[in-house]
């Protein structure tokens, strides 16, 4: 019993930073399948394939990051719509940053020498990088609580 108290009680601490891994693993999942169903058994080239895995990526990660991760208290179109063109214009940071790194590794310095292995490889580092890099911003920019609003 005492185990799964201690259990809770790091839950509880940890939530938000929880939350954000599982909703991450499954925004990147479905990142992953995406892109895999286009640029291999489809042949589309990685960029473009890159960019449409992103566009249902980012949609998901902003309804689940909105509502359950981050818990926004945004009230009224107006603020919702800001978060959701902050919430965008991070993720089209993340996005250029993980197309640079998709390019060196696959076009400047391959890891691999099987393409379609290499170019798999090569996302998963720029995934890494864009984790890293979207939880900086939905935390601290676009998801900030305001000092007097009230934890959940």
């Amino acid at each position: 019993m005492e185990e799964q108290s201690r259990l809770k009680q790091l839950y509880t601490k940890y939530k938000e930073m929880i939350l954000y891994l599982v909703f991450g693993v499954l925004t990147t999942a479905l990142n992953y399948v995406v892109y895999f169903i286009f640029a291999v058994p489809l042949g589309v080239h990685y960029e473009i394939s890159n960019c449409i895995a992103w566009v249902a990526g980012v949609i998901f990660a902003f309804l689940t990051n909105r509502s359950i991760v981050f818990n926004s208290q945004a009230k009224g179109f107006k603020k919702k719509f800001i978060e959701a063109i902050e919430f965008v214009a991070a993720r089209l940071f993340s996005l250029v940053a993980e197309m640079v790194i998709l390019w060196f590794f696959i076009d400047v310095v391959p890891l691999y020498p099987d393409e379609k292995w290499n170019s798999l490889i090569a996302k998963f580092i720029g995934a890494v990088v864009v984790v890293i890099l979207n939880y900086i911003a939905s935390k601290f920019v676009i998801f900030k609580k305001d000092k007097d609003e009230p934890k959940k």
